[in-house]
């Protein structure tokens, strides 16, 4: 196991807090009490945590306390791993349901409680904590008194066997991540990013209590609430979970900020890229791959469909791919052959890709990626999301719905040749690149080389030459090569797109290039 697959969802986890008041489920907003800072139960239904984050968006934000008692305050990565959960002690398990759930405990990075209820007919009952739900290395670990969940995994019961296999968790801020059977975790979601990439930090808000609906024996799907705070916004989140060839979440949040925020990154997507075969010159490495996604993938609201390779940049690069109601976008792992990655332990072959479908009216805003250098695979260092035009202002409600695809692909078929490798080196003019793009697909699958296909290729800097178009028979698809002049230039945003006859056939190949 990574050192990574416990980190993708802890890293702002101890600098969000807790909910300062949260009323009974079932009360109407009353005199705020100091000592009332949990949940309790009683009566649930649909509109139950909108309600409360209504209303928590109307008091003072209160950090969570973090310290924890005796050994568990200082935890190292290593010690937090031996302090397992009881698969038999699973909620839900003993009732033979389409669904279980184990919880992880706190400590190491996942300091603050996160309150979890279990809703059934229409009630709302803690889960209670036990030390003894933990089997634990080291006994001095073993804690005892009511120390509460740092968050929690779904599993599927599996078919032939007692055991089970893990379809989400959600651990660490707002940060929650899933796969589908086969797959490795991988790429992270967030339920809302605040001040992503500014130099100033970055705000991280906190799903801090949840609530889980026991499942019907035959429940094709499980559905949970999420109650998010933050200095700046409270909101209340349902996901719907539904696994499959891919695992989809429908999500409906509502947002009611504190205050104007003007950088909100909605279905927000945190990933991992160190390097592709493009970077090779650049790491000592012995994979020819290390990233759990290779690429931004965006369906316009005008109906282009983009692939943005991802890049691990000297300096910290923002881009903006301003638009009106976006009809999906993702961070891709098109690369799915072992010989790809050489990698046995982390499998990145096997990690998920994930395709955001927004329901409704987005209206104008963009699609931002931020793209930070990072040293090696550790760090978390891909994020995009949905930015609207306008600022999210203080008092006011925002109500974002969309499906979340966990899978292998994209959900939705394309008629278009697919981008596959991009491939930069040295040109030989002194500088200058070279830059080769494969495609493959029905569009261009078994045409000759004279058939009536043409690259359209420009740059925002420098002078495009040596424009190359074949067929490539190894790969049955079509190979695109040219040189960027830089003339000197640091930057230079770069886009290719193979037409034919009557308009693209392939599709739009984006790039930042950097000196």
């Amino acid at each position: 196991m990574h050192r990574r697959n416990v980190l993708l969802g802890g890293s702002g986890a101890t600098i969000v807090g807790l909910l300062d008041t949260l009323l009974r489920p079932n009360a109407a907003l009353a005199e705020q009490s100091a000592t009332d800072t949990i949940p309790g139960p009683g009566p649930f239904e649909g509109s139950t945590v909108r309600r409360l984050a209504r209303a928590l968006a109307q008091q003072r934000y209160k950090a969570p306390p973090t310290d924890l008692p005796g050994p568990i305050n200082s935890l190292s990565y290593d010690q937090y791993r031996t302090i397992q959960f009881r698969k038999e002690r699973s909620l839900w398990r003993d009732r033979k349901l389409p669904f279980e759930v184990e919880f992880f405990p706190r400590g190491f990075l996942f300091r603050p409680a996160v309150d979890i209820f279990e809703v059934a007919d229409g009630k709302a009952t803690a889960v209670p904590y036990s030390v003894d739900l933990f089997n634990y290395e080291e006994p001095a670990l073993r804690v005892p008194g009511d120390l509460g969940f740092a968050g929690f995994r779904i599993h599927t019961p599996a078919a032939s066997s007692d055991d089970s296999d893990e379809l989400c968790s959600f651990l660490g801020a707002s940060y929650f991540r899933a796969i589908t059977k086969g797959q490795h975790y991988g790429l992270s979601a967030r339920g809302l990013a605040i001040g992503t990439g500014n130099p100033k930090g970055e705000e991280f808000a906190r799903f801090r209590a949840f609530w889980l609906e026991r499942p019907k024996a035959d429940a094709p799907a499980l559905v949970i609430h999420a109650l998010l705070d933050s200095e700046s916004v409270t909101g209340a989140y349902r996901f719907t979970i539904r696994p499959g060839t891919a695992t989809v979440f429908d999500v409906e949040s509502v947002l009611y900020p504190r205050v104007d925020i003007t950088e909100p990154g909605i279905a927000t997507l945190t990933s991992m890229y160190q390097l592709g075969p493009k970077d090779s010159r650049r790491f000592d490495e012995w994979r020819p791959a290390v990233r759990d996604s290779e690429a931004l993938l965006m369906w316009t609201g005008q109906g282009e469909q983009i692939w943005r390779p991802l890049s691990n940049p000297v300096d910290l690069q923002f881009s903006v791919f301003g638009q009106a109601n976006p009809r999906g976008f993702g961070l891709m792992q098109r690369a799915r052959a072992f010989s790809d990655y050489q990698d046995l332990e982390a499998r990145y072959d096997k990690r998920p890709s994930l395709w955001i479908e927004p329901i409704g009216d987005w209206g104008q805003g963009a699609i931002d990626l931020v793209e930070i250098p990072t040293p090696n695979e550790t760090n978390d260092n891909i994020v995009a999301f949905w930015r609207p035009k306008d600022k999210l202002s203080a008092k006011g409600e925002y109500t974002f719905t969309y499906r979340m695809h966990w899978g292998w692909d994209m959900p939705w078929p394309t008629q278009l040749a697919r981008v596959t490798t991009t491939l930069i080196g040295a040109g030989q003019e002194e500088g200058s690149r070279i830059f080769v793009i494969d495609v493959v697909g029905d569009a261009v699958r078994g045409k000759p080389a004279d058939a009536p296909l043409r690259p359209e290729i420009g740059t925002s800097a420098g002078k495009i030459t040596d424009v190359f178009s074949i067929p490539n028979p190894e790969t049955g698809g079509w190979r695109i090569s040219f040189h960027l002049q830089t003339g000197g230039a640091k930057l230079a945003e770069l886009r290719c797109v193979l037409l034919g006859e009557s308009g693209p056939v392939s599709e739009t190949w984006l790039y930042r290039w950097t000196a």
